[in-house]
């Protein structure tokens, strides 16, 4: 009994994966335009664990498993992160929910001052705060240059990333997205 029973598990996380490489492959098929930039990875990649800074106090990425991320890596002197900013905020608002949000962190030295005052300026107000002030977060993905902005899948772990910024007010970063939403709800 017990080999049938591990036979049925193995064969269910064998076509979860293969169902989840499908998804991708089906969004890897809808990138156009910014989204070529967008490189999806031919395996699931580990996240940091090292804290950042919000404003309720010190969080780790894991606490936002269970949902598809789009992390977005940015500062408040980079002219691309000024430019990018509302559509990521366009992308939280049409997107966000359960299973999907947008996570901004501003690395190295960004004051809560000056990225309240970014925010002001761009007319943005549901993007989070967070600060990885050390650039620990940052060094542990990886992150050389702003922006840098990763897909995080909902079992916490790096799927995709995006070196320099992006339209992800597209149509096809929507449909990007909303392919990989739509198979990690079902999922679920």
């Amino acid at each position: 009994m017990g080999i049938l029973r591990s036979s049925v598990l193995y064969m269910a996380l064998a076509l979860s994966a293969n169902t989840a490489f499908a998804d991708i492959e089906t969004a890897n098929g809808l990138r156009e335009g910014d989204m070529k930039k967008l490189v999806f990875h031919n395996e699931a990649r580990d996240i940091s664990d090292a804290t950042f800074v919000t404003a309720e106090g010190d969080m780790t990425l894991d606490a936002l498993e269970g949902k598809h991320v789009l992390l977005n890596f940015w500062a408040t002197w980079c002219a691309p992160c000024r430019k990018e900013m509302p559509m990521l905020s366009e992308l939280q608002t049409e997107l966000g929910g359960d299973d999907f949000e947008v996570v901004t962190i501003a690395t190295g030295r960004n004051m809560p001052v000056a990225i309240d005052k970014f925010f002001k300026d761009i007319e943005v107000d549901n993007l989070p705060k967070h600060r990885d002030p050390k650039m620990d977060v940052a060094r542990d993905m990886s992150v050389f240059g702003l922006p840098v902005t990763v897909i995080i899948d909902p079992e916490g772990r790096e799927i995709a990333r995006l070196q320099g910024d992006a339209d992800w007010s597209s149509d096809s970063a929507k449909a990007v997205l909303s392919t990989l939403i739509g198979a990690g709800a079902e999922g679920s």
